[in-house]
């Protein structure tokens, strides 16, 4: 019995893995009303959602809540995106929210959202995959309408801002059934013949329905897979599409699109003439310090008087031989009383002065120093050396030592 009893976490955190695991679950869309919206401290967004016959807590993370485009209000129809949890806390299920948009858009809002869940949910939005926009391109390919208001704009700012690059226009139609395939193929020509060195692509305003081909997965997966930078200039700020989310810089508008991509050239000017004057100024620091080194070498003395600077060098040179002179000498006093001193020691030590006082030596035939008569036999050849000649003997008799009786053999 007992091991059919569970503790209220353990049944919270069943019930949360139950409905993680529930795929219609994850990708929710909820249509309903606002009720007790209330945004903490935090920037969570906490409200409920209600029918007529029926109500859903809710949350939306700050993170998701910085992208809403609209304040919501109490009573304003909703749908809202996300995904049904259980908070394990206090065992209340509740939608976390993603999206939040206001009610009324209708089925391309909900592809637009499914399209976005899918696409990012495979990494095409992934910040890792955004590559920078060179900083001097010099060729900029347009991809839009050769026909509408913001390729002229477009070529009017680019021209202003920075010359020098060259732009080339691929039209394609923005607008209508075939407007994705073209877009999507006018990248990917692009990219096959390296036409440029970043890509704008977009188009001016309109309504949701004006704006869908850049909201086609065709288009996103051609701008993912571009090597060239790619800009989305879609309509106005407000308006975000697909193309936006894929790209790897998102412009507010085709103008600021081509703001982005080029340089302004007066800026630019304004940088050298900075840079040209930050060089001079290096320029002259480091000549008046060269300067100011040339006059202290030939302030010196050596460059004034060559001979003087000789003659100090001769006289010291003097100096330190007459110095030189004297420590050798020193050197060879202290050596010479040294040697006179071991000279002495070891005359005194000598065995020739012990000779010259009337001493002489035995040695044995084989050299050996006879020290006492226990180191020689009678009958045994000796040699005694003397001061004057050395003398050849035979052991007679000996005595170990005074007093003993001699041996006679």
């Amino acid at each position: 019995m007992d091991k059919n009893v569970l503790e209220v976490s353990q049944v919270n955190e069943y019930i949360k893995f139950l409905l993680d695991r529930d795929e219609l679950l994850t990708g929710l869309f909820v249509r309903g009303e606002l009720s007790n919206y209330k945004v903490y401290p935090s920037g969570h967004h906490y409200f409920t959602m209600k029918d007529a016959t029926g109500a859903l807590r809710c949350v939306m993370f700050r993170s998701s809540a910085a992208r809403l485009r609209f304040q919501p209000e109490n009573g304003m129809k909703v749908i809202a995106g996300g995904r049904i949890t259980v908070f394990p806390r206090d065992g209340a299920y509740q939608l976390y929210c993603d999206s939040l948009t206001v009610d009324g858009v209708g089925d391309l809002y909900v592809a637009f959202e499914q399209l976005k869940a899918k696409l990012q949910a495979e990494g095409l939005f992934d910040p890792s995959h955004k590559r920078p926009l060179p900083a001097y391109p010099h060729t900029i390919a347009i991809i839009t309408s050769s026909a509408g208001a913001a390729i002229m704009d477009m070529l009017r700012i680019l021209a202003k801002r920075y010359p020098l690059s060259k732009v080339k226009l691929l039209p394609v139609r923005v607008q209508g059934a075939e407007a994705p395939a073209e877009i999507a193929g006018a990248i990917r020509y692009a990219n096959r013949y390296q036409l440029a060195d970043v890509i704008i692509t977009g188009r001016g305003g309109g309504s949701i329905e004006d704006l869908w081909a850049f909201n086609d997965e065709r288009v996103a997966r051609a701008i993912h897979a571009s090597a060239i930078p790619v800009v989305s200039a879609v309509g106005h700020e407000p308006d975000v599409t697909i193309s936006d989310f894929v790209a790897d810089v998102r412009a507010a508008t085709p103008s600021n699109a081509a703001e982005l991509v080029a340089p302004d050239q007066q800026e630019l000017r304004r940088q050298l003439q900075d840079a040209q004057a930050r060089m001079t100024q290096a320029l002259s620091r480091r000549l008046k310090l060269s300067r100011q080194q040339l006059d202290s070498l030939a302030a010196k003395r050596v460059l004034k008087s060559p001979l003087g600077f000789l003659e100090e060098k001769r006289m010291l040179l003097d100096y330190l031989s007459t110095r030189l002179q004297s420590s050798a000498r020193q050197t060879v006093d202290r050596s010479r009383k040294r040697f006179i001193q071991l000279s002495s020691a070891l005359d005194a030590m000598s065995p020739l002065k012990v000779l010259s006082r009337g001493y002489s030596i035995v040695l044995t035939q084989s050299g050996t120093l006879v020290q006492s008569a226990a180191d020689v036999c009678v009958g045994e050849q000796l040699e005694v050396v003397l001061r004057n000649g050395r003398l050849g003997v035979e052991v007679m008799q000996k005595e170990e030592s005074y007093g003993k009786a001699v041996q006679n053999i």
